[in-house]
């Protein structure tokens, strides 16, 4: 197996466990934060999406386009809001572009070349991710960050432990 294979498998995964970890969730629950000044799961999926279109189209990735003014809507100035009707996405409609947009992501690093993957990342994004190797990596750990964060959540609602 090589390494993109290994990498794309690992997105798979990050996925699974996503949407493991959000199935029972309803619009409401989305909209809880787990303590004051936490992100709620609603804001933190739309995040996911923006930041893994940019990070990995910056790379070179053919990426569905987002809808228009979507990365606007979950971004660092939105964090606080707590009405769904400033987002304007359902928790499915979200998962739908999760999977539309990571379905392209897991068939677009299959065809990175070891020359695209060890050159630079893009700027700003060099102080974290060196590479762009680094910001392919990067979609596995991000999903893992927010997951961790959902099982908050979980915990909050008193929803089943998972793992």
């Amino acid at each position: 197996m090589d390494a993109m294979t290994l990498v794309a498998q690992g997105l798979n995964a990050s996925r699974n466990i996503l949407g493991m970890t959000l199935a029972d969730f309803t619009d409401a629950d989305m909209l809880v934060r787990p303590v004051t000044g936490a992100n709620h799961a609603l804001w933190q999926l739309g995040h996911l999406i923006a930041a893994e279109n940019h990070m990995l189209g910056a790379v070179g990735l053919k990426l569905p386009a987002l809808p228009a003014g979507f990365a606007e809507k979950f971004d660092k100035k939105t964090a606080g809001q707590n009405e769904a009707k400033d987002f304007g996405y359902t928790k499915a409609q979200l998962l739908a572009l999760y999977n539309q947009q990571r379905d392209a992501v897991v068939a677009g690093v299959r065809t990175l070349s070891d020359a695209t993957l060890s050159a630079p990342a893009p700027e700003p994004m060099r102080r974290m991710c060196p590479t762009n190797a680094d910001l392919v990596a990067l979609g596995i750990g991000h999903d893992t960050m927010h997951i961790g964060q959902f099982q908050v959540i979980r915990r909050k609602l008193g929803k089943p432990v998972l793992f």
